[in-house]
This record gives structure tokens, sequence and C-alpha cells, in this order.
């Protein structure tokens, strides 16, 4: 006999201490996916979706997601332009979880700019987590009040 955890608990799946827990990414989440490229990580996004329990959609989605993870590199040109392209499905109160090479590594983005550009956005930057190896995320929401 084994007494393992209700039905509601997953057998498989993201760890709770996952990268894709550290998102704030849970089951039933719809989270799209911009930037995606040859070099983004593709244990991290194996984690976002075995933790959303779907695939990421895409930016031909054309409806509203909870999350978007916007994979971002120097090279990749305007982050003020990314960042309000990023917002056009974004449900009111879901983040951008904006992903970029760490600090040191070819195309890093310099925090600075993502400071500077996130307000530009009307974006807030609120967190930054540890998610894989060669990429650093930023979690950036809209401020709770608006003008």
């Amino acid at each position: 006999m084994s007494s393992t955890a209700g039905s509601d608990a997953p057998q498989t799946g993201a760890p709770a201490d996952g990268p894709a827990h550290r998102l704030g990414l849970s089951k039933g989440m719809v989270v799209q996916e911009l930037g995606w490229d040859s070099d983004t990580d593709d244990e991290l996004r194996i984690a976002i979706e075995d933790a959303i329990d779907a695939d990421m959609v895409d930016g031909d989605y054309g409806n509203v997601v909870d999350a978007v993870v916007l994979w971002w590199r120097e090279e990749d040109g305007d982050l003020v332009d990314g960042l309000v392209d990023s917002l056009t499905d974004l449900v009111g109160g879901g983040a951008i979880w904006l992903l970029t090479p760490k600090v040191g590594r070819p195309n890093a983005v310099d925090p600075a700019d993502i400071a500077e550009a996130a307000p530009i956005a009307g974006l807030s930057q609120t967190t930054t987590a540890a998610v894989s190896k060669d990429w650093s995320a930023t979690r950036l929401v809209t401020p709770k009040t608006r003008a």
C-alpha cells in the first residue's frame, strides 16, 4: 500500500523550489513566450511548461495571458519597445518576466538599462530571480494605481 498525496498533488512536474516556482508560475496559467531563439534555456522552458501543465503560447495567441516570459538580449534592439510590445496580451495584474543573459555573458543587458526602460514602458521592477546558469529573470508589473 502506498500513502501518496491526494489527487490534486502532481506526481511529476516542477519542483516546489525550481525556477518556475521562483517565477510564481503554476498549473492553469497561460504564459506567453516572446523572444525565443536558439540560445534560450531549454531546461527552463521545460520547467515552466511542466509548472503550468501546458505549452507556452506565442505572440500570435490573440487572447489574454497571465504572464509573459520575454527573452531579451542586448542585440535585440530597444528594450522599451520590447516591453511595450509584451504588454499587448497581458491581463491586468499579470507579470512580465524579463529573461536576460547574466552579466558577463554575451549579449548581457546592463541592469541599469532595465531600471531605466521599465518606467518608460509603464512598468515597475519588483524582483529578480536566479532561474538558470546563463539567464537572469527580472519581474516587471504595471503599477497598482494608474493616473
